[in-house]
Order: C-alpha cells, then structure tokens, then sequence
C-alpha cells in the first residue's frame, strides 16, 4: 500500500470515529429527578440510582433529588433503598423523572413506641395497638380520641352526649375495671403523662398499651390502659410547609317521630276533655335543628439541619353545632423543637396552648321539671300547637303538665359560656454516656383555666321566677411532672438486652371559685354583672393537690432474636392514702417466641412470622379525689340564722389503700404471605380486687357513705386483628379488620347488691340499675313488662299497678318467699337487660389507583341494651306532655288488638323492660375519596404535594333502636352507660378539603 492510499484510509477512519463519537454524544444525556416514600410522599435520601447493567450510578441528596448522565434513551435506571421495594424506570425521552417507591412490607422493621423507649414490634412480649397518623387524620374531628373509634381492637369509644360541639369521650380499654374510681386510660404525650392530646394533624402516630406487661412500667396510671400519642417532628432538609384546609356541613341523623298540633290536642282530651285546639302545628325539632358547620384549618412549617430540626403548627377549628346556640371554637398551637447539641447530648422542647370558647346549651337535663327543661327535652315533650311566641310577643310556655319553656326560647335565651385555656409544656435533655448507656430527663408543666359563666334571663321561667339568676366559677390545675431515667442497651453475640430504671414525680393542683346573684334590674349585664343583683349568692372555693413519686425498671432481653423476655416492676406511693399505705408494688413479667426464626420453620415459605405471646402482672389505681382516707368537715345551715357551722362529711379510714388489678394474656402475631397479611389474637383475662367503693353506711353514723377496698370485678376476652394488601399492583387494595368480645362480672361486693338511681329527677323513677354479685357491672333493673291487660284477663293485684283492661301488664316473679305470689310489689323486679356489647368490631378497606385513593370504613356494635328515658317519657301516655306518633294506637275498647297500651292519667313511670332496647347497629363511620395531583404537574408550579377529598361521615346507620341514635349516652360513668335521655342528636357530616404542600 502506497503513501497515497495509506493516507486515504487514515481519514476514512478519522471520519467514521467523529461519525460515532457525535452519534454518541448525541445519544447520551442528563436525567434529573426525585425520589419520594409512595406511603407520604416525602424525599427519600441516600437512594442507589444506578444504570442497570453497569456500575455508573450516584445516590439522592437529603431532599430525595439526583442528577445522573445517561448514555442513551434506552437506559433503564434501577432504584434500591433500604426497606422499599426496587424499582426499574426506562428513561425514554424524558429528562425530569419522579419516582416513588413502595414500603417492602416484608423487610421493613415497624418501631413501635411502648412507653420510656421504642422496640421493633418483632420483639414486642405485650399486647399493643398501633394506629397511623392517616388514620388519626381521616375524617375533621374535634379530638384525636374520636378518630380511634373501631380502630384496635378490645378499645370501646362513645362520645358523652352525640355530637355536641366540644363533646368529651369516654374510652374503656378491655372493658370497665372499677365501679366508683375512673376507668378511663392515662394519656401520654411525647412522654408526658395526663397531658392533653394535640389536635389530630399534628399527631404522628398512637400506641394503645393494653396488657399489664405493656401497661405496668406506667403502674398505678397504667390500671385502665395507656394510650402514648407521639406528635410529628420536623426533619432534616429543606423547609416544608403544610396547608390542610376542610369544610364541612353537618345535619342530624334522625327525628323523633311525634304528635302534630291537631293529633296533640285530640291525644290530651283524653285525659282533659275540655282542651281545645290552640291552633298552631310547630314541629319544635325543625326549630331548634338547623344545618351546622364545621371549618378547620391547620398551618405547618417543618424542617431544619442535621443539628436542629423544627415542627410548627397552628390550628382553627370552628364548629357552628346543628342545634341553635351551641357553637364551639379552638384556636391552638403546637411546637416541637429537637437539637443536638453535641455528639453526646440531644435536647428538646415540646409545646403546646390552646383556648377554646363553647357556647353552651342545656341537654340531658338532670331534672327536667318546672322550668328545668333542656333544649332537646322541651323539643320532644312541648305542646306543638302553641307557636313561639304569645300575641303580646313573649314566650309560651307549656299548657300541660310541667310548666316548662319553649325549646327556642331556651336555645336562644338561655346564656352559657365556657372559656378555658390550656397551657402545657414538656423539655428533655438526652445523654450518650456511651454507645450503651444514655440518661434521659424531662420536665413537663400543665396549667389548665377555665372559666364559666351562665345567665338566665326573665325571658325564661326560671329567671322570671328571680328577676335573673347568674353565677360565674372558675378553675385551675395544675400539673408538674419529672422523669428521669437510665438506659442500658447492649448486644453480646446472640444476647441483646435493654434495662431501663428511672424515677417519676408528679403533683398535681386544683382550684376553684363559684359566686352567683339573682334580682337585676335587667337582662343587659349577664354574668358579668354580679354586682347588680340584689340577692347575692353563697360563694364557694377550694383547693387540693396530690403527689405521686415512682420508682420503676424494666427489663428486656432477647436470645437469638427468637426469644423474648420483659420483666417489669414499679413501686408507686399516693398521698390520696393513709400513712402506711401509700405505696405499693407492681410487677408484670412476659415471654415471647419467635416461632419463625426456628430451623424447623425455614422451610416454610407461605410464613413470615409467628409469634407467641403471653404475659402476667399487676397495675393499680389510686384514681379518687385528693384527702378520701382523711375525717373531714364541711359547711352547712345551722338552725340559727347568721352563724356559720362544720359538720362531718367523711369518716377517716387509715385502711384505705390501691384498687389492684391483675392480668392475664396470651397472644399471637401471624405474618402470611411476605408479609401482605398480618393477623393478632389476644385472649385475656384480668382481675381488679380491693375496689375503691363508695360504700353507704347505716344511717344512725351520721355519714351517708365512705371509701372502703371491698368488692372484686372480672373482664375477661377475645380479640382479633387481620390487615391484609389484597392487590399490591398499580390498583392497590388494603383491608384492616378488628373484632373483640368483653364480659364483665362483679364477683364480690360489699352487701351482694347495690341499687343505684341513674334517671332524670323530674321522672321521679327510683331505681334504675343494680350492682350484683355474678352480674356484669350497670345491669338494668325493673319489672318485666307482659303486655296489656284485656277484657275477661286475670288482673294481678298490686299497689301501684294498674288494674283495668288496657292497661300495663308487667309478670309476677316473685315475692317475700322467692316464688310468684299472686300480686305484684317491688319484688318483682329483676334484671332486664345488659348494657355492655356482645361484641364490637370494625372494617376498613383502602382503594388506590394512580392518583386516586377511596376509603371506606364501617363500625358496629352487637348486643348492647340501651334503657331509654326518652321513650319512657313520650310513650307512658300519661298525658303529661307530647308523645310519639305511637300514642294513635292506643289501646281503646274499640282497638283491643294492639302492642300500645290506654292513655291513663293514672299511669306513673315504672322502669320496666318495656324500655330496653336492642342498641346494636353497624354504621358506615366514614367515607372518603381523595385525589393526589402527579409530581410531574406539580413541579411546574412549586408545589410538593396537593390532595383534594370528598369525605362523608355517618353516612348510613342500621340499627332497631327506636331512638335518636344508639350511640348516645346519659349520665355516661364507670357504672352506668346505655342510658339515654334528652341527648344531643348524633350528626351527619359531609366534607370537603385539600392537603397542600409547599
């Protein structure tokens, strides 16, 4: 080859090589992109991006993002990080990519918090519940404890009167341990006990402890059950602010089907045959109802650097209540500030205030007599033909049987004010003495205000009968907490132990103040103007505090990650008690075994995990006021006017020591499928002995009753847990399912049998509910109702009873001898019916797909009674106010063939299975349909993330009970509930928002 052709081919080469070189370059780009948790949407940092079949790759910064060069179109990028799912993304044409992994829910390890500490649930030995904070936030709701409804097993949740604006709930965990003390869970916020719960956005997450291996490092607080809510914190990049908006419109579930104008005057000439029509046809419940509305706004700013991370909210909830005159509004802040101050030292400060104002209206009225009537009490009960107003402008007031005003004029005149203001505050220091021993302590402060003011004008019988009658009290506690607290962490080989050992102080203060007057020369000043009227009251104050210090360890340790020890004790001491017993001893031990990581099981793969469980302990309760083990005196009239006087109130007992509580468990924790079906059972049975009960004394002492330890009740139960990811695919469907039976028994009283009165005053029914050895706790008590008496039946005789055809028929069971008698008397009342459910349970089920998400939740409750007053009062049909529509099938001679008895003035109330209702329903609790904007839409406009929702609330109710709702309550306490009387009416809610990230 000559120089010539040499040279040719040399630039034939150099042209093909350029030729690939910008084929190449050309080929090649750069991607940038995001990666994000498909679970919350945050960036997910430290993520391996790398070129599938190569070793070009790079990883994502803090905040989820990356950049990577790509050498052609048809790359593929592989996504691995630590407990999610990998994932492979063609880069195509696209130059911006945001990737959103799934949870590996098979290696992901759940951390739960189990009070002092956190543990990863594999090694959990007792009985806990975790509920997420999508849960929490699931629908608008005034306090986190109401979303907790149906969302772990063996915890029963009502709401203390409907859906009244600022309404409290009582929560039993495994069912009602004491019949005088509170049986109500402690509630610990970031470690701080009996603070108040945070609104629902700003909580991350909540533990449920229920056993006492779970329960008793918290000891005589942990008695009921402790609820632990941990509230978000900020995180380590850049700031991220969060809007979530919602509005919601409220209505009633249900009416009170009652006699019209015309139907109430011809049901009243029964028993006045003279009445006339007065001419109007008011449905009062469409006058006091209204549509209510529900506004609720939160602000969140998070973020911060590796050394200080920072969460900050504020809150507006305003609820205008579907009855007119209650109103409710919450403004509240909370604050989580963590810092690291050096390699070995963290600090923090967790704050939290609110006020709250609730306008007020007077429902499940203890008496409702002249002039004592509730809003909802007058509703069902006021002559419907008379308007709201006289000709000469005033009120009406009721023209048969009680003298009671018009419900608008109640809802509307009556003035009652509630402000209080809550304060608390918690700060911690945490020391890394060495990588196995740290040294925690905190300091807590709570100061809760309140003030309440209350008016009732001459416009209203009660203040017309006074020229106005207005008082205003106030209260204040307060209360200061210390924890400090060692713990040991340390694995050698195949041993891992964590030994926490601390000591607890806590006080806490109450004080109060009540004033009224009554004679003002007008309505204009309220309660304010005390000072105008010219009967001033007796004014009243007090104050008291009680002390708690602790001493407690726990201990746990794990051989080979398979089995699992817990042992805990704790000495507690309480100045509620006597000298010498103040303080006692509380100890809990338990044991678990990971089945699964034993050789013989490897084999088989359809298993994740199987846990066994079982525990044992003892936690007590000391939940009764300040100064009961002590003699006191108290005021009162003497027979001389002008003096002052002290008599006894209470007899000393220096015997009077701690409710104790001991129970058993056993469990087990089934993982199937890697870990797309998750399923816990728990059967437990626990024990309180030593009741403190308010036991009545004879009467010649002088002291109507004392607190004594005596009596003895059972719980005893199952519970059940499935969660399920039915689809995992692009449509995903998760389904969580609970159901849990409680039986309750008292096993030992004081006298055998306790009676107790639990109904309104006006209605004057004595006995209602009784306390029995072998019974469970709130029986119902009365006759058992046999139908009507007709023409040519036998007529038990019977003071008190009525003896004519038509009449109410109730069964002759027994008498001085124990067997039927022939007539009937108090007898021949027995139990008749149960208050407590069969069961409980609850389904939720999860739809998503793409950007779509639905939720549906049901709820139900199974073989509960309910005693209803209401219905007592609208059906006795003795012509002593209005009644339900049921009084037009009454009985008459003309009408022998009916269930309802004669309109009988004669009649009086008598508690009686006749109004034991079946209170079981199954509600669909909540509703929701969400729709998540994509990343790549977002991105062109700033923003992180963007939800909006449509959410429905109470939707749908199935149940026989006659009432307003199954779920109301009267007079709701440690031994009386189902009872139900003049409640605020359950609500309907529909609701509209959107969750905006910045």
């Amino acid at each position: 080859m000559n120089f010539t052709q040499t040279k040719y081919y040399r630039t034939l080469m150099f042209m093909v090589l350029m030729l690939v070189t910008f084929w190449a370059l050309g080929q090649g780009k750069t991607v940038t992109g995001t990666v994000t948790s498909s679970e919350d949407g945050e960036g997910l940092p430290g993520v391996s991006v790398l070129i599938e079949g190569s070793q070009q790759g790079t990883i994502t910064d803090m905040n989820g993002n990356f950049s990577l060069s790509v050498p052609s179109s048809d790359a593929v990028l592989v996504f691995s990080f630590i407990g999610f799912t990998q994932k492979k993304v063609s880069v195509g044409s696209q130059t911006t990519l945001r990737v959103a992994m799934d949870v590996d829910i098979q290696s992901l390890e759940e951390v739960v918090v189990v009070g002092y500490g956190a543990m990863k649930k594999s090694d959990l030995t007792g009985s806990v519940a975790s509920i997420k904070a999508e849960d929490i936030d699931a629908f608008p709701a005034l306090s986190a404890v109401q979303t907790l409804q149906g969302r772990a097993a063996g915890v029963q949740i009502s709401a203390n009167n409907g859906g009244q604006p600022g309404v409290n709930y009582s929560i039993r965990v495994r069912g009602t341990n004491s019949i005088n003390s509170s049986s109500e869970p402690i509630r610990v916020v970031d470690g701080f006990v009996g603070a108040e719960m945070p609104p629902p956005q700003d909580i991350e997450s909540i533990e449920i402890l229920k056993d006492a291996s779970a329960t008793a490092i918290y000891g005589s607080r942990g008695s009921n059950g402790v609820i632990l809510i941990t509230t978000k914190k900020g995180k380590s990049g850049q700031m991220k602010v969060d809007f979530n908006s919602s509005y919601s419109v409220q209505n009633t579930t249900n009416k009170l089907d009652l006699l019209n104008g015309q139907e109430f005057a011809t049901y009243i000439q029964n028993f006045s045959p003279n009445y006339q029509y007065l001419g109007a046809n008011t449905d009062w419940q469409d006058e006091i109802y209204r549509q209510g509305f529900i506004s609720n706004n939160q602000l969140s700013l998070s973020g911060g650097t590796d050394a200080v991370r920072f969460y900050i909210s504020g809150t507006l909830f305003d609820q205008d209540g579907v009855v007119i005159g209650s109103d409710y509004k919450r403004y509240s802040f909370n604050s989580n500030v963590d810092i690291k101050a050096t390699d070995y030292l963290k600090v923090g400060v967790n704050l939290y205030g609110r006020r709250s104002t609730e306008s007020g209206i007077r429902t499940q009225e203890g008496s409702g007599g002249s002039g004592q009537a509730g809003v909802v009490g007058a509703a069902m009960r006021f002559n419907p033909d008379l308007g709201i107003y006289n000709e000469d402008g005033s009120f009406t007031v009721a023209q048969v049987g009680d003298q009671i005003d018009n419900p608008f004029a109640m809802a509307t005149e009556y003035d009652r004010e509630r402000v209080t203001d809550r304060f608390q505050t918690n700060t911690f220091a945490e020391l890394s003495i060495t990588d196995w021993l740290s040294f925690k302590t905190t300091l807590g402060i709570g100061i809760t205000n309140s003030r309440d003011g209350e008016f009732w004008p001459t416009t209203l019988i009660r203040g017309a009968g006074s020229n106005g009658f207005a008082s205003l009290s106030s209260d204040k506690s307060t209360s200061l907490l210390s924890e400090n607290y060692f713990t040991i962490s340390k694995t050698f080989g195949i041993h891992n132990f964590v030994w926490v050992n601390g000591y607890s102080y806590q006080k806490n203060a109450g004080e109060g103040w009540s004033t009224s007057s009554s004679g003002f020369i007008n309505d204009a000043g309220r309660f304010w103007a005390l000072v105008q009227g010219s009967e001033p009251g007796t004014p009243s104050s007090g104050y008291g505090q009680s002390i708690i210090k602790s001493y407690y360890t726990r201990f746990n340790y794990s051989l080979m990650d398979r089995y699992n020890f817990t042992f805990t004790a704790r000495q507690d001491g309480a100045s509620n008690f006597s000298k010498n017993n103040k303080w006692a001893f509380f100890p809990s031990g338990a044991f678990a075994w990971n089945v699964k990581e034993e050789s013989f099981m490897q084999g088989v793969s359809a298993i994740d995990q199987l846990k066994l469980r079982v525990s044992y302990g003892e936690v007590g309760n000391q939940a009764i006021g300040s100064y009961q083990s002590l003699a006191r005196l108290s005021p009162f009239n003497p027979p001389t006017a002008g003096l002052n006087a002290l008599g006894p109130t209470e007899l000393s007992n220096s015997y009077l020591t701690w409710e104790t509580t001991s129970q058993f468990n056993i469990g087990t924790d089934i993982g199937l499928i890697k870990g797309r079906v998750n399923i816990t059972m728990d059967y437990y049975k626990k024990t309180t002995n030593d009741l403190l009960f308010r036991r009545e004394l004879p009467s010649y002492i002088g002291v109507d009753d004392q607190y004594q330890n005596v009596g003895a009740i059972e719980n005893k139960g199952f519970e059940f847990s499935l969660n399920s990811n039915n689809l995992v695919g692009d449509f995903k469907w998760e389904t969580n399912f609970n159901i849990s039976a409680n039986r309750n028994r008292i096993l030992e009283l004081p006298d055998s049998v306790e009676y107790r009165s639990n109904g309104p005053g006006h209605m004057l029914l004595g006995i209602t509910n009784v306390l029995v050895e072998g019974q469970p706790i709130g029986a119902f008590y009365g006759y058992q109702y046999d139908g009507i008496y007709q023409v040519g039946d036998e007529i038990l005789p019977g003071s008190g009873f009525e003896q004519v055809p038509g009449g109410e028929k109730f069964k002759d069971v027994s008498g001085a001898d124990g067997g039927p008698d022939g007539e009937l008397s108090n007898e021949d009342r027995v139990i008749i019916g149960d208050p407590n459910p069969d069961f409980i349970w609850a389904l939720n089920n999860t739809f998503k797909y793409k950007g779509f998400d639905l939720n549906v939740f049901f709820q139900g409750s199974h073989g509960n009674d309910m005693m209803s007053f209401t219905q007592m009062e609208l059906e006795t049909l003795s012509g002593k106010a209005n009644a339900s529509r049921v009084a037009l099938r009454a009985w008459t001679p003309e009408n022998p063939n009916t269930d309802i008895p004669m309109a009988s003035s004669g009649r009086t109330y008598k508690v009686s299975s006749r109004w034991v209702y079946d209170g079981s329903y199954v509600r669909l609790k909540n509703i929701v349909l969400g729709y998540t904007f994509p990343g790549n839409f977002l991105d062109k406009v700033h923003i992180r993330s963007l939800r909006v929702y449509a959410s429905a609330q109470n939707l749908l109710t199935i149940t026989d009970y006659p009432g307003l709702d199954p779920e109301v309550s009267y007079r709701n306490g440690s031994s009386t509930s189902g009872l139900d009387y003049a409640g605020y009416p359950n609500v309907r809610t529909f609701t509209f928002g959107l969750n905006l990230g910045l």
